[in-house]
């Protein structure tokens, strides 16, 4: 007698989760099973080397396989194709037209539907007309009257005006010059707008001030010149142009870097001040021996004066000797030129870092720092002076072998250095005496 699993075995069916007797069901349902069981098994690998996100993009929501070929849907930012249905074609009919922009009765025709006929020409909303002003002969002689311009002249303006839209360029081509005398666009323009601004003010209501369009005839005749000049120049007055530019733009540079220089100059002489002052009141507090606070005695000194040491106020143990290590901002140059005025005065480079000791050489650096900047200021304005006074000295032979405006070439020459030099440097500027008396007072400290 044939079991259960036999029956399955001949019907290809799996084993269930009963294994006991087939049953009726088993039979008739066999179909679905097979599908619902070879949908469930249905699944896909994802390729070696494909990333997760762009393996998902491959399926749609029901697990479909990839297509093998582009395929076209009608979801999606795409162009709406025309939708062809069976109804019945609107008809179109040739039927004829005339434009009222057309004042010469012209008839055309072009294919239209058959709904639209009898309706104006869609294109005629399109025909703008400028409204230009009409006087009568009483407003003429009233206010209008010129004795540069005759009544027929004038008509004759405003005819050609209101024929070619206000385009002045075609009105001064189409003016009959043969019966009127020659007139510019401009001389057009003002006749035109002079008579527009009066009508406007005569007619408008009592109590009013209507907007008046004044045209400035002069200045559109200087305009044009300038242009006329501009376009007429020749490759050589272009060259020479652009060169003066060039030299202009050195010249403003150059300025810039004075007055930089100067502002830095000011901020180093007002440090040596400050420093000089500081000294001077420790000397007053050391010989008085008021025992005050040396961080409240000192001044607020500017941030370039000398060396800015960092403090050391974390919390911690920290070796005193790291107070006399120079900060990164001080440059390679600075530090050869500190390290070698020490060994010239014999002093150690490292010394034993006691408070006192501390103290007094971080401030010996700081002042062979500012010393040091100091010497190249004054280098940099010996060097300016030296080549001013050349150059104010050859200005003075080109102007001497002119003859009798030698006055005039030197007082010009002066001008010239002083507009490239620049404005002084403050209302209090400091002279070269005053900035070595400066000098010299540090070099004593």
């Amino acid at each position: 007698m044939a079991t259960g699993a036999d029956v399955r075995d001949i019907l290809e069916l799996g084993g269930g989760e009963n294994d006991g007797p087939i049953s009726k069901k088993d039979l008739i349902n066999s179909d679905k099973k097979k599908t619902k069981k070879a949908a469930e098994t249905l699944t896909f690998k994802r390729p070696e080397g494909m990333h997760r996100e762009v393996y998902a993009l491959l399926y749609s929501d029901k697990k479909d396989a990839p297509p093998l070929l582009p395929s076209d849907t009608t979801q999606g930012y795409r162009t709406v194709k025309a939708k062809l249905g069976c109804k019945k074609v609107r008809p179109w009919k040739w039927m004829p037209f005339t434009n009222p922009a057309r004042r010469d009765g012209a008839i055309f025709h072009h294919w239209r539907r058959v709904a639209e006929e009898g309706k104006d020409y869609p294109f005629a909303r399109f025909n703008k007309t400028v409204q230009v002003p009409v006087y009568s002969e009483q407003e003429y002689q009233m206010y209008l009257h010129d004795d540069g311009w005759t009544k027929a002249e004038t008509d004759h303006l405003f005819d050609l005006c209101k024929r070619f839209d206000l385009r002045f360029v075609v009105v001064h081509d189409r003016y009959d010059y043969q019966q009127y005398r020659k007139r510019s666009v401009e001389d057009l323009k003002e006749r035109y707008y002079s008579i527009c601004g009066k009508l406007t003010k005569v007619r408008a209501a009592s109590g009013t001030e209507p907007k008046i369009y004044i045209f400035d005839a002069a200045h559109e005749r200087r305009r044009k010149e300038q242009l006329d000049k501009l376009f007429n120049r020749t490759p050589e007055q272009v060259a020479e142009e652009e060169y003066l530019i060039q030299e202009l733009r050195k010249i403003e540079n150059r300025k810039k870097e004075r007055e930089k220089k100067a502002q830095d100059l000011q901020k180093l002489i007002k440090a040596a001040d400050t420093t000089t002052e500081l000294r001077r009141a420790e000397k007053r507090v050391s010989k008085k021996k008021i025992p005050q606070k040396r961080e409240t005695e000192k001044p607020a000194v500017p941030e370039t004066a000398g060396i800015k040491f960092p403090d050391f106020k974390s919390a911690g143990v920290t070796l005193r000797s790291q107070r006399m290590k120079l900060p990164s901002s001080v440059g390679q140059k600075k530090i050869k030129a500190i390290e070698q005025i020490l060994v010239e005065q014999g002093v150690d480079l490292n010394p034993m870092p006691t408070e006192e000791i501390v103290q007094m050489f971080n401030e010996l650096r700081s002042d062979l720092v500012l010393l040091y900047e100091l010497k190249q200021a004054h280098s940099n304005c010996e060097y300016e002076q030296q080549m001013l006074r050349h150059r104010y000295e050859a200005l003075l032979k080109a102007g001497s072998g002119a003859g009798s405006g030698a006055d005039d070439i030197k007082v010009e020459a002066k001008e010239q250095i002083i507009d490239v030099v620049g404005a002084p440097l403050t209302p209090n500027s400091v002279s070269l005496q005053t900035f070595t008396n400066v000098l010299l007072g540090i070099f004593r400290i």
